[in-house]
């Protein structure tokens, strides 16, 4: 049975482990540094209207985490949820815990439109992202950082 729930400060080292290793995998397209994994812990234990982290539970063991955050679009007409980060660890997946976080997410935060990114070469991602209905747009994201 799957499980969801926001973080807690006692999550705080599993998270940074996955999340090391979700940015360490070769269909990520560059690493992050570890710090920003801390702040983004930090940011999220906070009551705020940005962004949320959430602890993925299976049958009782941490099975990943789902990163999601918020905004407005024009285009769609109103809220937008964008999909930023999930991982499941190797031994849970394929056990249908990835739907399980996106009918959680449609569930309890609904909005016009819901977005994600993907590398190419995470075909199994592709698979289960198109089965729930995503289409891939003819967008390429441009990026500025500070």
């Amino acid at each position: 049975m799957t499980k969801i729930d926001n973080i807690t400060p006692s999550d705080r080292e599993e998270y940074c482990q996955m999340a090391t290793e979700f940015y360490s995998m070769s269909c990520c397209d560059h690493c992050v540094d570890k710090s920003h994994f801390e702040n983004a812990f930090n940011y999220c234990l906070q009551q705020n209207n940005y962004t949320k982290i959430f602890m993925i539970r299976y049958n009782g063991e941490v099975a990943g985490y789902g990163n999601i955050s918020f905004t407005y679009s024009i285009e769609a007409g109103g809220n937008v949820v964008l999909l930023e980060e999930l991982f499941i660890k190797e031994k849970f997946r394929n056990k249908g815990i990835g739907k399980n976080f996106f009918e959680f997410v449609y569930k309890n935060y609904p909005a016009k439109r819901y977005r994600l990114e993907v590398t190419e070469c995470n075909t199994n991602a592709i698979k289960l992202y198109e089965k729930l209905g995503y289409k891939i747009l003819n967008y390429k994201q441009m990026i500025k950082e500070n």
